[in-house]
């Protein structure tokens, strides 16, 4: 069994004991059951992770912190993945999935054609949520980086902040160069932009705005992906061809 993991956003240091965050704590005792002694791992989410014993002190969840390990497990390049906000719970498995192959943020897009629509203590509580499928995706691939999930916004506002990315690939079944040979006739690229639309795809609007600003139409395959897997497809495609695995 692999050693439990934990996201321990709080300062870690080697030869301390340090108090677990309620949360780790009721995971690591109450839902996994460990046991004084047991072996865990924490990471905070800035570099590396320790290697810690757990132990109990007055009926609290403690870590021994013994040792420092600054591996790290991110792409050799920088991928942010904007999705068109799905309708449902899609949106979990999008984080989960591109979590686990390396995304370091996810940008959600209100959509002109989105489903679902979301503002006010129900997004605060959905955003709260998403961060929180980040990090058990990390805590479980071996990531000691937490994928960001940048708020939720529309095209446009994207469109004003996101800017300087040196790739910025829209994701499209129609009209765009294979996504394959466009990256094999690039060179140096170390950072990506891949934006997939929601269920309706992107509004005629939305993409001639991602025109006007240079966002390159691409295809992968002759088949038409749904959004829940476009992200990930391309995502382990573009990983896979420039060799940042």
């Amino acid at each position: 069994m692999a050693t439990p993991r934990f996201f321990c956003p709080i300062p870690l240091a080697v030869r301390q004991t340090i108090a677990l965050p309620d949360n780790v704590a009721h995971h690591a005792s109450r839902a996994l059951r460990m046991r004084e002694g047991d072996d865990i791992i924490l990471f905070d989410g800035k570099r590396g992770q320790y290697h810690a014993k757990l132990r109990f002190q007055n009926g609290k969840a403690m870590a021994e912190i013994l040792l420092f390990d600054e591996q790290e497990h991110e792409l050799q390049g920088k991928i942010t993945l904007v999705q068109g906000l799905p309708s449902g719970d899609k949106m979990d498995w999008i984080i989960e999935k591109t979590s686990e192959l390396g995304v370091q943020q996810l940008v959600p897009v209100q959509a002109e054609r989105s489903i679902l629509n979301l503002s006010g203590p129900r997004l605060e509580k959905r955003q709260a949520h998403w961060q929180k499928v980040a990090i058990s995706a990390s805590e479980q691939c071996g990531r000691n980086q937490v994928q960001q999930i940048a708020p939720l916004q529309t095209l446009e506002q994207f469109m004003k902040t996101g800017a300087g990315f040196q790739h910025m690939l829209l994701c499209h079944p129609e009209g765009g160069v294979n996504l394959l040979a466009y990256l094999q006739q690039q060179e140096n690229i170390t950072d990506l932009c891949l934006l997939v639309g929601p269920e309706g795809g992107w509004s005629d609007r939305e993409l001639k705005l991602l025109q006007e600003k240079g966002a390159q139409r691409v295809t992968y395959g002759s088949r038409v992906l749904r959004t829940e897997t476009a992200g990930i497809a391309l995502t382990a495609a573009c990983t896979a061809v420039l060799n940042w695995i």
